[in-house]
């Protein structure tokens, strides 16, 4: 048995789809995730929230045809990546592509979209590169140019003047780093260390007492919320007193499980928060929850918006639902009013125009910052 595979999910056929005999047209979208190895829960979260947005779609009647989703399994992997980018283009069905996770897959699987001329959508790659390979890749998170001198401006007002950096070695950690580090050396702080460590490698007792030397007022970490729980808790065991700041990625309900009090007082930004009153937000967190038995997070978040941008461009192409014509509507995504916030690409960019909250972990629970 596999664990590689290709899933194809259909929802059951519209009621207006005619006589047995009257086929209703199929529109197809790839999706590329990972769904086994290092970053396969986020992958799940990426597939739950895709099948909502999709089966909602399917049952709204918006164009009298099925919409489907093949998810296919890249474990965030850029040489799988590729393999999969070049299965979808090989495939005439498919009219988009949402995905990857990663940047640098997300990237390498571009180079293959913007050579065959395919729209792609990624939930999360936010290296400030990945729209900048052609004009066929969109994305509808902010990039690390964006959230970077956000936080950094955020420390800035809170009389952070001496900074230390711990991120990730790849391509996102690396823009984590740089985009922050300029942003907040222009505020007049100083960046007084700066450790870059290995993916997988969860011991950070070394780097952090390096950290502690250098003595800052505060420490900046781009990671995900598995490793951000160990860099808690560890900092938490050393009697590290320096404030926390987080990048969005760590906003994750199980990262205050694994962390324990070592996660009290992490301040992060996000796009997303379950705990908002929002009337589209508390349907979606209460559904997610029902079916999945879990709360969804960011990344749920970003990938149920990103769905339904596709979904939208889709109906507004119909019926000449091309790859051409899908890629021209997305461009025209304008105030679309997701979960994460209004999304409106740049014409010229097809950046995406978002607005961050700021949370802070207050006992045990995630709670927005009122600015």
């Amino acid at each position: 048995m596999t664990t590689r595979r290709t899933l194809l999910f259909a929802t059951a056929s519209l009621p207006f789809a005619g006589p047995a005999l009257a086929q209703p047209r199929t529109i197809t979208i790839g999706y590329q995730l990972p769904l086994t190895g290092e970053f396969s829960q986020y992958g799940e979260r990426f597939r739950n929230s895709a099948i909502m947005a999709l089966e909602a779609f399917n049952r709204s009647g918006r164009i009298p045809a099925q919409v489907n989703i093949i998810f296919e399994d890249t474990r965030s992997d850029p040489r799988e990546a590729v393999a999969v980018a070049r299965k979808f283009v090989d495939n005439r069905e498919i009219v988009a592509v949402l995905g990857d996770f990663s940047s640098s897959a997300s990237i390498q699987a571009g180079r293959v979209y913007a050579e065959a001329g395919m729209p792609q959508l990624s939930q999360t790659a936010s290296h400030p590169d990945f729209v900048r390979i052609s004009p066929w890749q969109f994305r509808n998170i902010t990039t690390q140019a964006y959230e970077g001198p956000h936080v950094a401006r955020w420390m800035a007002a809170n009389g952070v003047k001496r900074v230390a950096v711990v991120a990730i070695q790849n391509d996102w950690g690396q823009s984590v780093v740089s985009n922050f580090a300029d942003a907040f050396r222009a505020t007049g702080g100083e960046v007084v260390a700066t450790q870059m460590y290995n993916p997988g490698n969860r011991e950070f007792r070394a780097v952090l007492t390096d950290i502690a030397r250098s003595r800052p007022d505060a420490i900046y970490i781009g990671m995900f919320y598995e490793d951000g729980a160990a860099f808690l808790q560890q900092r938490r065991q050393l009697n590290i007193r320096a404030p926390v700041y987080g990048t969005s990625s760590m906003y994750e309900p199980k990262l205050i499980e694994l962390a324990g009090p070592g996660a009290e007082g992490l301040l992060l930004s996000t796009s997303f928060m379950a705990e908002s009153p929002d009337p589209a937000v508390r349907a979606y967190v209460e559904e997610y929850t029902r079916r999945f038995r879990s709360e969804p997070n960011m990344f749920s978040a970003q990938a149920f918006d990103a769905t339904n941008i596709l979904l939208e461009a889709i109906a507004r192409a119909w019926p000449d639902v091309t790859r051409q014509r899908v890629r021209d509507e997305l461009a025209r995504t304008k105030d679309f009013p997701g979960i994460t916030g209004v999304t409106t690409f740049d014409p010229e960019t097809r950046e995406p125009s978002k607005t961050l909250a700021r949370m802070r972990i207050e006992n045990g629970r995630f709670t927005l910052i009122q600015n």
